[in-house]
């Protein structure tokens, strides 16, 4: 019980070390690599060319679909599977929970078939 809480603990501080800003850079002598994670969102809050801001049901539905988005950027690179024009925590939270049920779904349909 006691290992679990620690590794739990540590593994906590180390997905919180990964924060938006962070940047790491690790240089050999034939080649440099960046690693960057995410920074905040200039288009937050910002409506789009219709006037609109897209919040949980979007998000939502942008989840759902972003399987089928994904393989759709490959061959057009106007097709983008996020919405950048959102009103963040929430349109984040409907964006996550649709993409889970894809997987739910998927899981439930495979073990379905065994």
């Amino acid at each position: 019980m006691r290992k679990s809480i620690v590794l739990l603990l540590t593994l906590l501080v180390l997905l919180t070390a990964c924060g938006p800003g962070r940047d790491l850079e690790v240089t050999t002598p034939d080649s440099t690599i960046r690693l960057t994670t995410p920074s905040p969102n200039p288009e937050l809050n910002k409506p789009d060319e219709a006037g609109r801001v897209a919040g949980f049901v979007p998000g939502l539905w942008h989840g759902i679909i972003a399987p089928v988005m994904l393989v759709g950027s490959f061959f057009n690179p106007a097709m983008q599977i996020y919405e950048v024009h959102n009103n963040g925590v929430e349109y984040n939270f409907g964006y996550l929970i649709g993409v889970a049920l894809v997987f739910l779904i998927l899981g439930i349909l495979g073990g379905r078939r065994r």
